[in-house]
This record gives structure tokens, C-alpha cells and sequence, in this order.
């Protein structure tokens, strides 16, 4: 809770703020407290700073605990009914660029309960513009491609998006900030087991997987490296593609590599995006788990392959999602032409 206040005052009719004093090392340890893996797992709390973000947070019905801020103007750029419920303090800006993680702080900090994706309302715009097309996260542990490959789902219009517990935290600082709103935008559902993440796909879903090893000879594939990652195509890449248990992470036992199945290969551009589908993003240092593969091949998906120049590093996880999951779109909508092109079609007699 804040520190006692040392003034109160009123930022319009019926809508009070405590005014904290300046320098206050209490308010400091909180904020400080607040950003910690571990006080959001043991409290249920998450720090959100900035406008946007906060007020994207509150018009999807997230629960303000505390906001902090540093001028009464911030206050009125957000829903006041929102804001009523939680506790409002007025602090000096120099203390929020103190706690502030950001370059250009911009005065507002609000400390929230962490959001129930199912207690969501998500804006309309997202809603009407969403696909049959999901993005399941495997391992992405660098906060900064997390956030961003969120941020492309959201545009994309992705239906959901599920992530293993390999991924970084969904709320740590560094993710809110690249996802630029995106946990506000579409369902998010983090903390994943592999069973877990089958049961929250839709009856009959085809699962395809981003999936490329830049050493692997044409007509094979291991566990990448990078997968997600994706590379130059291997010259038959159609052929069907069998990942090599040798090449697994470090970290797997054999028996969990063991039998991995055969996937068939092909480009990124070809068809596959049948509806609905989701796709598999691989992680940065080790890329896909087992557990993506055999999923992928127990819905009949595929191994989509982006080809770069030969001799070109693979593709960062964050740049193949986005490339992957708007051609998704585009295939999906084109799909969805045509469909209403054949019902308008005279019906002859």
C-alpha cells in the first residue's frame, strides 16, 4: 500500500488523490518491488507504465490496484470510471524517472492484478478483424522477440496466442514494452505443458511449425538451433523431412527425443494456411521442442520454410513470426475471397 499522504486533493468531482511527499523511499520500495518476477507470482500484481499502455489496460477491464502520477492532466486522459477503484498518487516526476525503466518516462506508473485473459473485453476493432489463426510461443526466452512477436499477432489478428513455460515471463518490463499493447489486444496464454497447449487448440487444427537449420543437409532437418529462425530451403522442400534427435537441446533427455516424426517441407508462400491453423515459433537458443514437432505432425501440419541467401544467418524468432503469420493473413483472407466470390456466383436454371 502507498505511504500516508501528507495532502489530498481532488482531480475532478468525486475522483480524490493523495499527494506523497517527494523523495519518499517507501514509495520507491514498492514501485522497486512491484517489477520483480516473484512479487507477481507470489501477489498476483503487475507494474504497467505509461499512457498507452495503461489506458489499453483499463479499457480491457484490468483492475487498477495503484496508480502513481505526476500531473493531475494524466489522470484525465484515462476512464475515469476505471480509475475510481484504485488508489491515486500524486508523486514529483523526478521520483518516477528514478523508478521509471523508460528513456522518456512519461510520468504514469499503475500497478495492476495481473489480467485473466478469459475476464478480457478486447476491442472491437480486434475482434472483427480476428482469424482463424493462432500463434503458439516454444522457448522464446528474449523478452525483447516475445514482445514483438505479440505485437505481430495482435497485428495479424490472431485469434490466440499460447506460450510454453519455457517463455520469458509475459509481464516482465521488457516485454510490455516491445508488445506496444498486444497483451491488451488478443488472448494471451502463458504457462504452458505441451498437454496443456493441445487443449487449448480448436477441434481439427492444423499445426505448422517454423522450422530450419542452416547446417541441416537438403532433405533433412534436425532441431534447429534457432528454429523459428528460419533459413535458407533445402532444395526438395517438399520432401518429407525427418528431425534428427542428435541435434536436440542439450537439456533433453533421449527419451523425449526419441521418435520424433517425419513432417513434410515446403515454402513459407505455398499453401497451407487451411482454416484454422496455428504455427509453432521455435525459441532462440534451442529452438522447437519435440513435444512442437509430433504435435504438428498428429494434425497432418507442415514445416514452413523462408528461404534466405545461402550463407546468411538464419532469421531472428520475432522477424520469422512476423513474416510467417502475415502470410497466414493473406492466404486466409484470400481463401475467404474466393469462398464469397463462389456465393455470389448465378445459380444456373
Amino acid at each position: 500500500p502507498p505511504p500516508p499522504a501528507v495532502e489530498r486533493g481532488a482531480a475532478a468531482p468525486g475522483l480524490w488523490y493523495e499527494k506523497a511527499a517527494p523523495g519518499d523511499r517507501r514509495l520507491g520500495k514498492v514501485v522497486t518491488i512491484a517489477k520483480s518476477k516473484k512479487f507477481r507470482d507470489n501477489h498476483g500484481k503487475v507494474l504497467l507504465e505509461g499512457h498507452r499502455l495503461i489506458k489499453d489496460a483499463l479499457e480491457a477491464g484490468a483492475v487498477p490496484q495503484t496508480l502513481f502520477f505526476s500531473t493531475v492532466g494524466h489522470l484525465k486522459r484515462l476512464p475515469e470510471a476505471e480509475i475510481k477503484r484504485a488508489s491515486l498518487v500524486k508523486v514529483k516526476f523526478e521520483d518516477i524517472k528514478t523508478w521509471s525503466d523508460l528513456v522518456t518516462p512519461q510520468g504514469l506508473l499503475g500497478i495492476f492484478s495481473k489480467p485473466d485473459p478469459a475476464k478480457m473485453s478486447y476491442p472491437a476493432a480486434q475482434l472483427t478483424n480476428s482469424l482463424p489463426l493462432l500463434l503458439i510461443c516454444d522457448n522464446i526466452r528474449d523478452p525483447g522477440n516475445l514482445g514483438t512477436i505479440l505485437r505481430s499477432a495482435a497485428g495479424a489478428g490472431c485469434e490466440k496466442v499460447l506460450l510454453t513455460k519455457g517463455c520469458v515471463d509475459l509481464w516482465e518490463p521488457k516485454v510490455l514494452r516491445a508488445g506496444m499493447g498486444a497483451h491488451f489486444r488478443v488472448p494471451i496464454i502463458a504457462n504452458l505443458d505441451w498437454e496443456s497447449v493441445a487443449t487449448n487448440l480448436p477441434a481439427g487444427i492444423q499445426v505448422c511449425v517454423a522450422d530450419n537449420d542452416p547446417d541441416a543437409p537438403a532433405g533433412t532437418a534436425s532441431v534447429p538451433r534457432g528454429a523459428g529462425r528460419a533459413a535458407s530451403a533445402p532444395d526438395s522442400p517438399k520432401a518429407p523431412v525427418k528431425s534428427s534427435p542428435k541435434a536436440a537441446p542439450e537439456h533433453e533427455d533421449e527419451e523425449e527425443t526419441a521418435g520424433i516424426p517425419e513432417l513434410a517441407a515446403q515454402h513459407y508462400y505455398e499453401d497451407w494456411a487451411q482454416t484454422p491453423v496455428a504455427v509453432v515459433i521455435g525459441g532462440e537458443t534451442h529452438g522447437l521442442s519435440p513435444a512442437a514437432l509430433r504435435l504438428a505432425a498428429s494434425t497432418g501440419g507442415r514445416r514452413l520454410v523462408i528461404p534466405v541467401v545461402p550463407g546468411v544467418d538464419s532469421l531472428n524468432s520475432a522477424i520469422a513470426a512476423g513474416i510467417v503469420l502475415f502470410e497466414g493473413k493473406r492466404q486466409l483472407l484470400w481463401r475467404h475471397k474466393q469462398e464469397d466470390d463462389r456465393q455470389k456466383l448465378p445459380v444456373p436454371g
